[in-house]
């Protein structure tokens, strides 16, 4: 499923809360949103309800209280995955090999992510 689920630039930072630090009510996320992005609760609440329609969140509500807290209905890395293919195919018509060259002609490497990327292709030879 989590593979269907495309999740929008703003989205992701809710998603972000919920993996972390998750289950959040909606109180919670607007503190925390309000802080780093200025959302306000109206916003929140739309972005959680498409989250919800898309099957990315579901929420809980205990007997006796009014909040409802909600949890990320999907995982992080299948998601992050899903997005990374998406983006390679639609920027690099599905090739790491082009992207890494970009990368790495516009100076945009680390030593430790050319580090990572060596001892990633050691792993998998």
């Amino acid at each position: 499923m989590a593979n269907q689920i495309s999740i929008s630039p703003g989205a992701w930072k809710i998603m972000r809360h919920l993996w972390s630090e998750g289950p959040l009510t909606i109180t919670q996320l607007v503190a925390a949103l309000k802080q780093e992005s200025g959302w306000s609760k109206p916003t929140v609440i739309s972005t959680l309800n498409r989250l919800e329609e898309k099957g990315a969140v579901r929420w809980e509500q205990q007997p006796g209280e009014r909040a409802r807290r909600y949890y990320a209905d999907i995982e992080e890395k299948a998601a992050a995955t899903r997005e990374t293919e998406d983006f390679l195919d639609r920027v690099y018509q599905g090739r790491f090999g082009l992207m890494a060259s970009a990368m790495a002609e516009a100076d945009a490497l680390t030593a430790e992510d050319i580090a990572e990327l060596e001892q990633l292709l050691a792993r998998i030879k």
